[in-house]
């Protein structure tokens, strides 16, 4: 076998045909710019090395997990006028998710999860849509979600802050930018109550949000936050791999 046998792009026709899989792990990202000091592919990265760390330790406890290809390209209606922020409009990502439903579900998978990385994606209706005619149980999981991040960080924050960046320092160094170059992150609020309090919502236009397309200050993260963070949600996310590989659909409830 491979030295990673859940990780499909590593993987040969052989090696998969002969192969049972319970769950596969759709890490979904986007391509965005995110401050001044991290990458456009932030948000990717970081959804497909915790798809890729949390499938290794649910293999290891006996669940078959396989992580898909990481799909690079997320909602970006809202910032439609920062430069190559590459948007993929919810219609198109509903009719690409259901392409690879229909291929998944013949090849009996019998789980896919959803690994979303991007504040802007919502596959909640789209799951809603397609679930009732395949076989596959449907889910979403937001990564950066699944734990409560607040003891892990002084202020999270919400795009590029200080969790984004104390990741990208763990799992990819060489792509961040020194600390010094990085806009505060200072997000504008809204002047209407409901959409200031969260109760009432609209897309954010980003350029009226923040100068620097951060939101929340990056100059507390360290390496050490990222990695115990990513720890806590591996541990979690592995947890929740194992325990879906083993019910069955008709099952899930008690």
């Amino acid at each position: 076998m491979p030295e990673r046998p859940w990780v499909l792009a590593e993987l040969t026709w052989p090696l998969v045909s002969r192969s049972q899989y319970e769950v596969a792990v759709l890490p979904w990202g986007a391509t965005e710019a995110h401050n001044r000091h991290l990458p456009y592919s932030t948000d990717s990265l970081q959804c497909e090395r915790v798809a890729i760390e949390a499938a290794a330790r649910a293999w290891r406890a006996g669940a078959k997990v396989l992580v898909l290809p990481t799909v690079p390209f997320g909602v970006q209606t809202g910032q439609l006028d920062i430069p190559f922020c590459l948007n993929m409009n919810p219609s198109s990502q509903a009719a690409l998710l259901r392409d690879l439903v229909q291929s998944l579900d013949r090849h009996g998978v019998g789980k896919l999860v959803v690994l979303n990385g991007h504040g802007g994606n919502d596959f909640r209706q789209m799951i809603r849509e397609l679930q009732p005619g395949c076989e596959m149980l449907l889910c979403q999981v937001n990564w950066y979600a699944c734990v409560d991040a607040r003891p892990f960080f002084t202020t999270p924050g919400d795009h590029a802050g200080e969790l984004e960046t104390s990741v990208l320092l763990k799992i990819a160094p060489e792509l961040v930018r020194p600390l010094s170059e990085a806009g505060a992150g200072k997000e504008r609020k809204a002047r209407v109550r409901g959409f200031r309090e969260g109760w009432a919502w609209t897309p954010r236009r980003w350029t009226q949000v923040t100068d620097d397309t951060g939101v929340g200050d990056p100059r507390a993260a360290s390496a050490e936050k990222g990695e115990r963070f990513l720890a806590a949600v591996v541990e979690q996310l592995s947890g929740f791999l194992v325990e879906l590989a083993t019910v069955e659909r008709e099952a899930l409830y008690e």
